[in-house]
């Protein structure tokens, strides 16, 4: 596996496919993409998940981090995280979180990020926002 900078356009399709199938692609495309920075996991040359970093001064957002259904379980979000983790750190960044879906919580837990309990509704999903301070 491999994990590299790719364009925000890139990871439309992943979003698309396995966030929000049931939505417009645009759905997807966020607004705020060509400020971010995005990472692509590759599998032998082909793009299997995604990550999308917001930055302000001293925090950092990730959105819609998503792996193809074909190869989750396998750990290639769990090594996107890390780097993304690990490029914070290097960047000095102090909180780190995402709007985590609540059905995934215990994902982000593994990385000792924290539940805020701020909840909320988006198109029928519930979420919440998970944070780690660095």
């Amino acid at each position: 596996m491999e994990i590299k900078a790719i364009q925000p356009s890139q990871t439309w399709q992943i979003r698309h496919e396995v966030m929000w199938p049931e939505q417009p692609i645009e759905f997807v495309q966020l607004q705020e993409d060509d400020f971010g920075l995005h990472f692509g996991a590759f599998e032998d040359e082909k793009l299997v998940s995604i990550v999308s970093c917001f930055f302000t001064e001293d925090e950092m957002q990730f959105r819609k981090l998503a792996t193809l259904e074909a190869y989750q379980g396998k750990g290639i979000a769990s090594e996107l995280l890390k780097f993304i983790l690990n490029l914070a750190k290097q960047k000095k960044i102090k909180r780190v979180w995402c709007n985590a879906r609540s059905n995934k919580k215990s994902f982000y837990e593994k990385f000792e990020m924290k539940d805020t309990h701020q909840i909320f509704i988006k198109a029928e999903q519930k979420f919440t926002i998970m944070e780690i301070l660095l």
